[in-house]
């Protein structure tokens, strides 16, 4: 009888032992390169779009070959996809296959520059998933002030590649703020926006 026990008490352990170690391999997990080489990624944006290296193929080339960027009203809803691919990421970068265009407005030439900060990232099963608050600080034109600005934040996706870490998406969540459904026509309100102000001087 004690025999018999044993050897149920046995079975159990082992029963017991087997099933967690299948939960500790289906649970997702980073290194610590991992977190560190995202939190690279993530610290290098800011100054690829801000800058336009690289003709903007810096700045696609953070994301995958199928990457997206888009933008929503609400944390945690699907957004609306307005770049994808590396083509579409160059521009979005502020470049592309014509160049870099140039940044600043006639009533707005200051240079602005974003701020991404408060990075949380958590593992999934694929890879990880990231949020973010973004700032923009315009330098000022010298009779404007400098002047800081919270502009939501970001949810991220991210995989790892033969490349490294890299976005699969971006999304920029502005909570309440209006966007429309393309980055066309987000740049036709900014064209109208801009002729509606009054030249400097004036």
């Amino acid at each position: 009888m004690a025999y018999k026990s044993c050897s149920v008490v046995v079975s159990l352990l082992a029963g017991l032992c087997l099933s967690m170690a299948t939960t500790a391999a289906d649970r997702p997990g980073l290194s610590a390169q991992d977190y560190i080489a995202i939190e690279q990624l993530v610290a290098g944006y800011p100054y690829r779009i801000d800058n336009c290296t690289n003709g903007g193929y810096d700045y696609a080339d953070q994301y995958t070959a199928d990457g997206t960027f888009g933008v929503s009203s609400a944390w945690g809803s699907a957004g609306k996809i307005w770049y994808r691919g590396r083509e579409e990421l160059a521009d979005a970068g502020g470049g592309g296959k014509g160049g870099c265009r140039p940044r600043g407005t006639a009533s707005t030439p200051g240079k602005v520059h974003h701020i991404v900060t408060s990075l949380v990232v958590t593992p999934t099963k694929t890879g990880a998933t990231g949020k973010s608050t973004l700032l923009s600080l315009g330098s000022g034109d010298g009779t404007n002030p400098p002047r800081i600005e919270w502009q939501g934040g970001y949810e991220d996706t991210y995989v790892k590649t033969a490349q490294g870490w890299r976005f699969k998406s971006r999304l920029h969540v502005w909570p309440d703020h209006e966007w429309p459904d393309t980055a066309a026509e987000q740049a036709r309100l900014r064209a109208a926006q801009e002729a509606a102000k009054p030249s400097p001087g004036k």
